[in-house]
């Protein structure tokens, strides 16, 4: 889990999961939504899929990256029961 503290302490790659939880998309169209370099933007997705907080998948010469949202939801239930002690699981 540490991992995925880590990858959400950015604004980037927090910027990137919420375009991602709207739809799909390629790499290049996430790099077309940012100011700056395609390796960076690069860098910022290995980091979110090292963590698991995006999965990816070849279409032909792209890839297309998806939110994993199997992640998301067991980061929220960690979430809440810290907020909530006794009260989770």
């Amino acid at each position: 889990m540490p991992d995925v503290f880590r990858a959400l302490a950015d604004p980037t790659r927090r910027e990137i999961l919420r375009l991602l939880g709207e739809k799909d998309l390629t790499a290049g169209e996430i790099a077309g939504r940012f100011d700056m370099t395609f390796p960076s933007v690069s860098h910022h997705l290995n980091i979110l899929k090292n963590a698991g907080l995006i999965t990816d998948e070849r279409e032909g010469q792209h890839i297309r990256y998806h939110l994993n949202t199997t992640v998301i939801e067991g980061l929220i239930g960690r979430l809440y029961d810290l907020i909530n002690p006794g009260r989770g699981g």
